[in-house]
């Protein structure tokens, strides 16, 4: 099931199950020390595919005014090669569709993923650089 909430419209519970496995994916899977908690999260909508109450996959939607972002993208270890990283990045830009018709979606996108955010429409727009030292670039998706 995907749900979309705002983050003061989450449960204690749904916020710590989200903080949990992005921490785990972002910071401990990539070996990556940062801040993974930001001022974003208070003001943004998580959009999450549950079974039976467990999170499977996840994103974030950030509204920067001139154009809509969303990142954070996971699928929890034990769900990944099922299809799910493909179904939440497809709900997530159906929702920002419906939220937030004509605007365009920016995205900085790990480069090894490149070819995954293509088959949904997304251009590159910039070369590839590091952000905390991982290999990312940005690309746009206009309606």
């Amino acid at each position: 099931m995907i749900t979309v909430k705002h983050t003061n419209e989450l449960t204690s519970k749904e916020l710590i199950d989200i903080l949990k496995e992005r921490v785990k994916v972002f910071v401990v899977e990539q070996n990556c020390p940062y801040q993974e908690v930001d001022d974003d999260d208070y003001d943004d909508l998580h959009v999450c595919l549950t079974e039976n109450s467990r999170l499977e996959a996840y994103t974030r939607i950030i509204d920067k005014g001139d154009h809509i972002t969303f990142g954070r993208v996971l699928v929890v270890k034990e769900f990944r090669k099922n299809g799910l990283g493909e179904k939440i990045v497809a709900a997530t830009i159906d929702e920002i569709k419906q939220r937030f018709p004509q605007q365009p979606i920016q995205i900085q996108a790990q480069a090894y993923l490149q070819k995954f955010y293509e088959q949904f429409g997304f251009k590159a727009i910039s070369d590839v650089y590091l952000e905390d030292n991982i290999p990312h670039l940005d690309m746009l998706l206009k309606f």
